[in-house]
């Protein structure tokens, strides 16, 4: 579906989207989009709208006003099951991961977007199913090499520290192939070191596999370093949009960062 859109032009818009939660209005009138290839951040304080917006995007949540329009087409209240078979992904800002199975099993289970085998091949592991199988293992081996957790592939997840746990959950968004990729932040709760490991696989994710990427993250650091433009909400609105250097000038977004009163 995406595989027409040039690298640079608009892959996804977000258009005067709002969304309420019986009175409380979880995002009001927000307008940005996402070109193809692009990392693009989304922050602000918390409570501000963040997750709310990704969970809009991948079809958790249905705004009462407003258009998604992905690759070009505007989307009609699409399950998340569809929007993931459509090429997007996303991780979770407290990791979902089956913390029995093993780091491969996890990363496996992305692989259902690109199975086609029925329950019966599936059960006899015959024909189609058999075939399907070495292909999907084959390619999550390649994100194993990777994200570089070779030793602990048949390591149950519930054992690894959280770090590895966050690494295993990116490996798993990225067994979809997406072409928009969601991460919700990423690299909370990690130490200084994780993070700049995370930040790496992010940006070799971006260039390796040309994925674009939709950031969210309270580290502004690592936020203005990986990001191509970002987008920043307050209180369910938008109140900035630009490239880091833009953003970092903006007066409304030092305000809302530096705990200015508001009116």
């Amino acid at each position: 579906m995406a595989s027409g859109i040039e690298p640079g032009a608009e892959l996804l818009r977000i258009e005067n989207i709002s969304l309420s939660f019986g009175g409380v209005k979880a995002l009001t009138d927000v307008s940005f989009n996402i070109k193809r290839g692009e990392v693009r951040a989304i922050i602000g304080p918390n409570g501000a709208g963040k997750s709310s917006m990704l969970n809009v995007i991948n079809g958790f949540y249905h705004p009462q006003v407003g258009e998604v329009w992905y690759c070009g087409e505007k989307r009609k209240g699409a399950k998340p099951h569809q929007i993931a078979h459509q090429g997007i992904a996303r991780t979770f800002q407290n990791i979902a991961l089956f913390k029995g199975m093993s780091t491969l099993d996890n990363i496996m289970t992305g692989r259902s977007t690109h199975m086609a085998a029925n329950m019966l091949s599936q059960a006899i592991w015959r024909g189609t199913a058999e075939k399907e199988e070495i292909k999907n293992r084959r390619y999550v081996e390649e994100i194993i090499d990777f994200l570089e957790i070779q030793s602990i592939r048949k390591t149950p997840v519930g054992r690894l520290p959280y770090g590895l746990q966050k690494r295993v959950e990116l490996g798993r968004a990225l067994a979809a192939e997406p072409v928009l990729l969601l991460l919700d932040e990423p690299m909370a709760g990690m130490n200084v070191e994780e993070k700049e490991d995370m930040s790496r696989f992010i940006l070799d994710v971006q260039s390796e596999f040309g994925t674009t990427i939709a950031i969210i993250e309270h580290d502004m650091g690592v936020v203005m370093d990986i990001s191509d433009r970002l987008v920043v909400l307050d209180y369910g609105k938008k109140i900035g949009d630009g490239t880091p250097e833009e953003i970092r000038n903006n007066q409304a977004v030092i305000d809302a960062y530096l705990g200015v009163p508001h009116e």
